[in-house]
């Protein structure tokens, strides 16, 4: 049997996106009766970059899940640089059962995947992040039912959670607007792949647009930093280009007098949004990072199914 990877969203069709979310649902309502789902297994978290919820989510979880976790910090292994990255996956193939892989390079992950003999999740890439998009979808569906028909309106940087977001809704439906400026450029390749799906699912991308025009309706809000982990250094030019790209109470009248505000976090209060949004009674922000425990059990599940 072939080993099952959960390295992009855009590798999975509806019925396992949806598959992956019944199973957050069902982890979320009778987490007592799945403890030992993966009792015996042993799962690696191996992280280049600094975490707060993917590493809790994933370490907490599989131990709820009956498994036992180990978690390698970013001077421990020094991924391709103290240990070829092929090596160290060979090596952990030997040991776990699973690997959780958060690196600064996709391809690592691609690398790290095709030496690898067990599952290997991406926890984050600069690429993708679709464990947090599977924890969006999760909370998204708990609150409004449904995907499809929903306008989404994304506001900020054209980065990794972006690109996980637009491959969610490809697959799933919905209507997903895109506002960020000029000097972000897309991934033409996600993008074109995108389009062909979304024609297929009922849905429809919107790029290019005004904050004003992507909230205009809008069924959804959701932000994300100016400035990913490895952009510190862009993080003042980047205020300046991104100054009219905040989600703040403007921005939110014009969304439905019901809109759930998203936010990944960490988030940097005062710039991609304001703090009486992210406090206000629109946010769920909270669910959202409540979300990621269930998500991340799910994923568990799916790449190790017995």
């Amino acid at each position: 049997m072939s080993k099952k990877d959960f390295i992009s969203l855009r590798d999975f069709s509806k019925y396992q996106l949806l598959d992956i979310i019944s199973l957050a649902k069902e982890v979320k309502s009778d987490s007592q009766g799945l403890r030992d789902y993966m009792y015996g297994k042993h799962v690696g978290l191996l992280f280049e970059k600094p975490s707060l919820r993917t590493k809790t989510s994933f370490f907490i979880g599989a131990q709820q899940l009956g498994a036992n976790s180990i978690y390698y910090d970013p001077e421990e292994v020094r991924l391709g640089k103290r240990e070829e990255v092929r090596d160290v996956s060979r090596t952990l193939s030997q040991y776990l059962d699973a690997i959780v892989l958060r690196t600064f390079s996709h391809r690592n992950i691609l690398e790290f995947a095709g030496f690898s003999s067990i599952p290997v999740i991406n926890g984050l890439s600069d690429f993708c992040h679709p464990s947090q998009a599977i924890a969006d979808i999760l909370t998204i569906i708990e609150l409004k039912q449904e995907v499809e028909g929903l306008k989404v309106a994304y506001i900020g940087d054209s980065n990794n959670v972006c690109n996980s977001l637009i491959n969610a809704f490809s697959v799933l439906g919905g209507n997903f607007y895109i506002a960020t400026p000029q000097e972000c450029a897309f991934d033409q390749k996600i993008i074109q792949e995108a389009k062909n799906k979304f024609n297929q699912s009922n849905g429809s991308l919107t790029l290019g647009v005004s904050p004003q025009e992507a909230a205009e309706g809008a069924d959804v809000l959701y932000t994300d930093v100016w400035s990913s982990m490895g952009s510190e250094k862009e993080a003042e030019q980047r205020k300046k280009i991104f100054q009219d790209f905040q989600i703040n109470g403007k921005i939110l009248k014009k969304a439905k007098s019901n809109c759930i505000v998203m936010h990944c976090l960490p988030a940097h209060r005062g710039q991609e949004i304001a703090d009486e949004v992210i406090e206000g009674d629109n946010s769920v922000v909270f669910l959202q990072a409540a979300n990621r425990l269930h998500a991340a059990k799910a994923i568990l599940m799916f790449t190790c199914d017995k």
